[in-house]
């Protein structure tokens, strides 16, 4: 290659990886969150809530999507997140990173959502849910630093 053409090619930058493994974590805290709260929807077992609130929460009509409890969705999003994350290290291929990256949005609208039908519908809180929430703003977060981190091409 001539040095002109070296020259054109713009470096990669490396994403730090302290967000990458906050990623981990934070999916993983999710995901093991998620799957109490559908575990214990399948079981029929009361929740162990340090706050009132979490079975009017789970009762009600927004915590399932016809028979599927609507935490199993939450499930699958940290899981994709989770596996997403393992093939970045894995394979180094930026596609991974960049769909996260944007993918977290998916988890912030649903997190604002529940939000919403918890503290103006239901009017209780569920303290597992707001763990989820909280995960999925760690997320967004995470995601906006990820792309602010270098330059995201899709």
């Amino acid at each position: 290659m001539t040095n002109s053409k070296i020259s054109s090619i713009k470096p990669l930058l490396k994403i730090p990886k302290l967000l990458i493994f906050a990623f981990l974590i934070a999916s993983f805290i999710g995901f093991f969150d998620a799957t109490y709260i559908t575990a214990k929807q399948y079981l029929g077992t009361p929740f162990n809530c340090f706050i009132n609130g979490c079975e009017d929460v789970i009762a009600s009509q927004y915590a399932t999507i016809g028979n599927i409890p609507t935490a199993l969705l939450g499930v699958i999003y940290y899981l994709i997140i989770f596996i997403f994350v393992v093939a970045y290290l894995d394979t180094k291929k930026r596609f991974f990173i960049n769909f996260i990256a944007k993918f977290v949005v998916v988890g912030l609208i649903a997190s604002i959502w529940f939000l919403f039908v918890q503290f103006f519908i239901i009017k209780a809180l569920c303290l597992y849910c707001l763990i989820s929430a909280g995960v999925s703003i760690i997320l967004f977060i995470l995601g906006i630093l990820v792309i602010k981190s270098k330059n995201i091409s899709s």
